[in-house]
């Protein structure tokens, strides 16, 4: 028997007998380590932990504890689940159920709906199937075997996605038990390997996201490697219910839907309104000290613009239909870029003016899906803290870092203590396809993003194939104070574009020379951003984002003459206030004030107003005592000038 070479992430290596599995391997190891492994990365890609190894290997067990490990548990639960459904609901029919962000789903189309009971029923059946501990195997087809087996399965959804697939590609279908699934894999090597798991809801989905299509019933579940991370996942999903931003943007006020204008159009209530005022006023301030010019421009454009951009090529089923005018196609703009390339055009341009930082708050359309609507975090009108940086060669890396510290002073304003820059490089197989075909513009580019990302001490990580055609870009994720993990922006490179709308500007020899662009939104859109905000925060806002800052609380008519006093004080100084001249008991004022997330509490009764001082209470510290206005005035504007987060920690 041949022998082959394994060689392990510590770099460690040991010989086995050819053939051997990934899961024996792990038996080599440990007993532990064979228990909790359910997959193995071999030579960077993810396998079935019963694969045989032909040749020398580098070998990676993976455990459910593992990023990579966890996805593949989670699509293990989904086909488990499904197997419950179907034995439980015969006639259902399957369609797809991926893993997602530490969950799964699974469309079907059955008649009716889910209950809750039902839920609990599918829940019971999948523990049940789990204890069968049945193998789970992978088998390869062609697309006619495979057709065959799922139409003699009357499984009509499988068979419109093989008919999709072209004829000469080799499928895969997974098995365990009398239930096949269509499926790339990998999965767990049998049923016993998911122990921890808990069916979340259900609710209609159109079959592949068209409302044009027929409504399926979606179940989501989530899966962890280990009971206490079920359990502090469940307690994040319960914490997340609470800060829900649609439950608080309702609550507190703050914005509306309305189906006579539009899903996906958002209405600013004035206390939201005021969020939004409040973070362009910030972008504005931070930007003017950055250098950035602010520019303005129309909110739609002829079709020829886009044509050029690229847009109508590659986004047009994202952007809203043309409007004819006087025989001319006319777009909303589903992007500021092009418009910025114009305005970069509009003068001529030396290697002095360079680099140029053209800054908009820009409003945007797109046209999402009905079924991917989703309160602030999906709509399809939306307003981006945009900026486009057209800069030399040289100038390029000092720009990016720039950019990226801009990212870190923002996230220590708002108290995000977790994020990660992703890294999108391009795939050297597909220039003049996927990428601009620039081989040495792209190694150049994405080296020095690379150095600016390590100069600035920024945590990243690469993810190769992912980046945009005409450049690397950074995907920057940050994490809630609740520990769920949101897209905040797109940081990007682009040394296409400006040469596609002959940007240009004059070096020191006279010449002519294109500058590269760098696309960047550290806030990206008001609405992603302030949905966001809500939930981190849980509508507690810091006092210069609050939208009433301070609630001014008379005991009653005999002190209300001097709370009205407090109140104009207050506004004098920029503070908003508001004075609540209900004839309720003060308790009442409180909680109510309390309800509002209002910051401070000025509580004023007959002897506040002798002594023309007023009553201190801030939400979770309480009672604060006495205190004169020309003391706590200059207090409540230092704190708000300097953005300052409050004592206690975000929850």
């Amino acid at each position: 028997m041949n022998t082959i070479s394994v060689t392990f992430p510590d770099k460690t290596q040991r010989t086995y007998e050819q053939g051997i599995t990934p899961l024996a391997i792990a038996e080599s190891i440990g007993p532990r380590l064979a228990q909790s492994a359910v997959a193995a990365e071999v030579n960077g890609i993810v396998r079935d932990l019963t694969v045989p190894l032909s040749e020398n290997s580098q070998v990676n067990i993976l455990t459910g504890e593992s990023p990579q490990g966890h996805e593949v548990l989670l699509h293990s639960t989904a086909h488990l689940m499904a197997q419950a459904v179907k034995e439980l609901f015969p006639d259902a029919k399957v369609t797809i159920g991926p893993a997602i962000q530490n969950r799964f789903y699974y469309d079907f189309d059955i008649e009716g709906t889910f209950s809750e009971e039902d839920l609990r029923s599918i829940e019971a059946k999948m523990k049940e199937i789990a204890r069968r501990k049945l193998s789970i195997s992978r088998k390869e087809l062609t697309r006619q075997e495979a057709l065959n087996l799922f139409s003699s399965m009357n499984e009509s959804y499988k068979v419109e996605i093989l008919e999709a697939i072209p004829e000469d590609d080799i499928i895969s279908a997974y098995s365990q038990g009398d239930f096949v699934d269509l499926c790339r894999g990998p999965h767990v090597p049998d049923t016993g390997k998911i122990k921890y798991f808990k069916l979340l809801d259900s609710s209609g989905a159109y079959w592949r996201g068209d409302e044009k299509n027929k409504m399926l019933q979606r179940i989501y579940g989530t899966a962890f490697a280990t009971k206490q991370g079920l359990k502090d996942y469940l307690y994040q999903l319960e914490e997340a219910k609470k800060r829900d931003h649609r439950k608080l943007g309702k609550e507190l006020e703050l914005f509306t839907f309305d189906e006579e204008v539009g899903p996906g159009l958002p209405l600013w209530l004035p206390n939201g309104t005021i969020l939004v005022e409040e973070l362009e006023s910030l972008a504005k301030e931070t930007e003017r000290k950055a250098g950035y010019l602010r520019v303005r421009t129309p909110h739609l454009t002829k079709g020829k613009l886009y044509e050029r951009s690229g847009h109508l090529e590659h986004y047009k089923d994202s952007m809203y239909p043309a409007m004819d005018v006087d025989g001319i196609d006319y777009y909303v703009k589903p992007m500021n870029c092009p418009h910025h390339h114009k305005i970069y055009a509009a003068l001529p341009r030396s290697y002095r003016d360079l680099p140029i930082r053209l800054a908009e708050y820009g409003a945007c359309y797109r046209y999402e899906k009905s079924g991917q609507l989703f309160g602030l975090m999906r709509v399809r009108s939306m307003q981006m803290n945009d900026a486009h940086i057209y800069c030399t060669q040289d100038q390029f890396k000092q720009e990016f870092l720039d950019v990226c510290k801009l990212y870190l002073y923002y996230f220590k304003i708002f108290g995000i203590e977790k994020y990660e820059m992703r890294l999108s490089l391009h795939d050297p197989a597909e220039l003049g396809g996927k990428y601009i075909n620039a081989p040495e513009l792209w190694l150049q580019t994405e080296q020095a993003v690379r150095e600016a990302l390590q100069e600035g001490n920024l945590n990243y990580t690469e993810i190769p194939g992912e980046a945009a055609f005409y450049g690397p870009k950074i995907d920057v994720q940050v994490w809630s104070a609740i520990g769920r993990e949101f897209t905040l922006a797109t940081n990007q490179v682009d040394f296409a574009i400006p040469e596609r709308f002959n940007l240009t500007y004059t070096d020191e020899a006279g010449h002519e020379q294109t500058p590269l662009c760098i696309h960047r939104a550290p806030l990206g859109t008001h609405e992603r951003f302030i949905g966001f905000l809500i939930e981190h925060f849980g509508g507690d806002f810091p006092l210069w984002l609050a939208p009433i800052q301070v609630a001014v609380l008379p005991v009653s008519e005999k002190s209300l003459a001097y709370a009205r006093e407090v109140q104009s004080l207050l506004i004098e100084h920029n503070i908003r206030a508001d004075l609540d001249t209900r004839p309720d008991k003060i308790g009442a004022k409180i909680r109510q004030s309390e309800l509002k997330r209002i910051p401070i509490m000025l509580i004023i009764g007959e002897r506040e107003a002798r002594d023309r001082t007023v009553s201190l209470r801030r939400r979770f510290e309480g009672d604060l005592g006495s205190v004169n206005m020309d003391t706590l005035i200059p207090r409540f504007v230092e704190e708000i000038k300097q953005r300052r987060l409050p004592h206690r920690k975000t929850r």
